[in-house]
Order: structure tokens, then C-alpha cells, then sequence
């Protein structure tokens, strides 16, 4: 056996290989309180081989934690700004996206409904600024959780975590699914149309804003086929049929709260008024007759939805400033038509989201 006497010259690779050897040769018959009367570093490379102490692996179901043992919790996210990497630079919006829970909102025609809600919570963080408890979003949406929504709840909600992690402004949507019930056009059956629906509220340097946005989806007839068809009937005798397609127009518009209530079904009927060929629920074969007769006395390019949607929107002292985005999805053509307008600075904007047309395909 190597034996290094204190003093001595440094041990090599081969002695020190030659002790640890020694060691595990000794513990093999050691009991497991003489490994752990050792120095713990010469315990843990003893203890079944392994570099680091053995660790309850059993759940414990009665551990209940207290207020002490809560204040030695590490709190990484809000800790000092001496731990931001990267540049410390404030963030507009930091929170969460896609947190559900049902909602209960009321409707104009049908009392109070309970919807899957999709929510979307985020805060400015400041440039000195670690980072915020996110939980604390969804708390606070959990305390309100069991009221009717409306803007005067969400402005609640949005108080309180706003207050709760002290940010200057902050952001709040709620997006869900709105069912109507919708009649055919010549049978006389109804059924459930889904719309895709959010609410915003957005506070910016103390200034609110309460917007609504809403799909609408709908058939577009084009004018120039339409023309070009009636003209092979008339000219040749020749059977042709003018090309149309689904579409849809993401309408969003800033609710003036100081007039009366602007309902889910108000800005669902503006729309409808404005292009009246919404694609159907229920069809027999004289409501398919009827749906043909509709889009031929509504033919529309996408330039003409626009502003038919502008038209309805500016009649209503409701509704300030406003965009649609409308996206005729062609079936002549391998691309889709397109347009955007909008009225008032609050949607202005001289980029758009390069995936923003993307979101508009409506799935059946």
C-alpha cells in the first residue's frame, strides 16, 4: 500500500488512483456508519458509488409549508436588476397567453352565457426590472372568475394585477367562441352559428381603451366572373358559373362605453347588413337555391367589403375608431385577395404582423 506522508512530495495520478482503490476496497466491508463517521467528502465518494448524498425520493404528502420556511423560497424572477441579461431596456408586454377558464357574459338576446375563455394578461416591465410573478395574472382573473364579464369586470381585473405587480400599463383580451342561433333562408331550420370573438382592454401611459373583435366569415361572389358568365350565356348559349369563395373580415372596433351598450349580436348584425351572404348552418335544397340567388344579387370584390363594413361601422355613435381586414380566399386564383382599412389612430399602424393573413382561414 502507497503511503503518502505529510510533507512529502505531491502524489501522481497512479498513487492517488492506488488510494481511492484502497478506500472503496475498505468500504466494501465498512458498515454504513462507519462511511458516514468519515470526512463527507470521502463519504460521498464511498456512499454506492456516487458523487452526491442520497435523497428522498418518496413524496411527502403531510408536508405543510409555513410562512418561515415560505420566506426561504428562492425568487429568482423578481430578484435585483443585477441579474437582467441582455439589455435593460423596458418591455412593453410581458405576461401570459391562452390561460381558459369559463366566463359567464351577457347577451342581448339570450341572457347570460358561460363561454370557454381563451385570456391574454400582460404588464409593461420597466428597464430596472427583473421580471414579474405571472401567477399573479391568473389570480386575479380566478377572483373574478365567478362574475358576469363585462368591460367594468375586466377593468377590475386589470386593476388589480396592475396594481399587484406595480406596472404602468397593461393589457388584457379575452377570446372565445359566441354561439347564435341563425335561421335558414327559405326552410324555416335554425341552427348555431360560432363566431369568433375578443374583448381587449389596453391602458397605455393612463389611457383606456375597450375593443371588440369579431371573424365574420362569409361568400364572396366575384363581380368580373359573374359578368363574364352572364356573357357566355348571352353570346354563345354556353353554361357557365361565376367563381366564388369563403372569406372572412376580422372586424375590430373601439367601443365608446359612454353610449349605450354595443352587444356581441349588434356588431354580428352590422356585418351582416353590410355583406349579407354569411355562409349558412342549416341548408335544404331551396335554401342552397336561395344562398345562389343571394350571392348573385350580392356579388363583391374585396375592395367593396371593406368599405360596405367602413359604411356600417361609421353609422353607429358606438363605435370610434375601427379596421377590418378582409381575405377573400380565391377558388380562381392560387393566392387570396386582400385588404385592410382603418379609421382613427388607434389601429394605424405602417407594419402588419407578416402572418396576420394566415389567421384568417376559417376552420369548419
Amino acid at each position: 500500500m502507497n503511503v503518502i506522508v505529510p510533507g512529502s512530495t505531491r502524489p501522481d495520478r497512479d498513487a492517488a488512483t492506488a488510494a481511492l482503490d484502497t478506500l472503496r476496497a475498505w468500504a466494501s466491508k465498512a458498515s454504513p456508519s462507519d462511511i458516514d463517521a468519515l470526512d463527507p467528502a470521502l463519504a460521498r465518494l464511498l456512499r454506492k458509488g456516487e458523487d452526491y448524498p442520497e435523497f428522498n425520493r418518496i413524496y411527502p404528502d403531510d408536508f405543510a409549508v409555513g410562512d418561515n420556511y415560505k420566506a426561504t423560497l428562492p425568487d429568482l424572477q423578481n430578484g435585483p436588476s443585477s441579474l437582467i441579461r441582455g439589455a435593460k431596456q423596458q418591455i412593453q408586454h410581458v405576461g401570459i397567453s391562452n390561460f381558459r377558464l369559463p366566463l359567464r357574459f351577457h347577451t342581448r338576446d339570450d341572457g347570460d352565457l358561460t363561454l370557454e375563455t381563451s385570456v391574454t394578461g400582460s404588464v409593461s416591465l420597466e428597464a430596472d426590472k427583473k421580471g414579474i410573478n405571472m401567477s399573479r395574472i391568473m389570480r386575479s382573473f380566478y377572483k373574478h372568475g365567478d362574475r358576469t364579464f363585462s368591460f367594468e369586470v375586466m377593468e377590475a381585473a386589470l386593476d388589480d394585477y396592475k396594481t399587484d405587480l406595480e406596472s404602468l400599463d397593461a393589457r388584457i383580451q379575452m377570446r372565445f367562441s359566441f354561439p347564435m342561433k341563425i335561421e335558414s333562408l327559405r326552410s324555416g331550420l335554425s341552427g348555431y352559428q360560432y363566431y369568433d370573438i375578443a374583448l381587449e382592454l389596453v391602458e397605455i401611459a393612463g389611457v383606456r381603451k375597450k375593443i371588440m373583435h369579431l371573424d365574420y366569415v362569409y361568400s364572396s361572389t366575384c363581380p368580373c366572373s359573374l359578368e363574364l358568365s352572364e356573357h357566355a350565356r348571352a353570346t354563345r348559349g354556353q353554361l357557365a358559373t361565376p367563381h366564388s369563395q369563403r372569406s372572412v373580415a376580422r372586424i375590430s372596433v373601439d367601443v365608446n362605453c359612454d353610449q349605450d351598450c354595443l352587444w356581441f349580436e349588434d356588431l354580428i348584425e352590422a356585418a351582416r347588413r353590410a355583406v349579407p351572404t354569411e355562409t349558412q348552418v342549416m341548408v335544404k335544397r331551396e335554401d342552397e337555391q336561395a344562398f345562389a340567388e343571394l350571392n348573385a344579387a350580392n356579388p363583391i370584390f374585396v375592395e367593396d367589403a371593406a368599405r360596405l363594413f367602413c359604411e356600417q361601422l361609421q353609422a353607429d355613435p358606438r363605435i370610434g375608431d375601427f379596421r377590418v381586414v378582409a381575405s377573400h380566399q380565391e377558388s380562381l386564383h392560387s393566392h387570396d385577395a386582400i385588404s385592410i382599412l382603418t379609421q382613427g389612430d388607434t389601429f394605424a399602424a405602417q407594419s402588419i404582423d407578416p402572418k396576420l393573413f394566415t389567421t384568417l382561414f376559417h376552420v369548419g
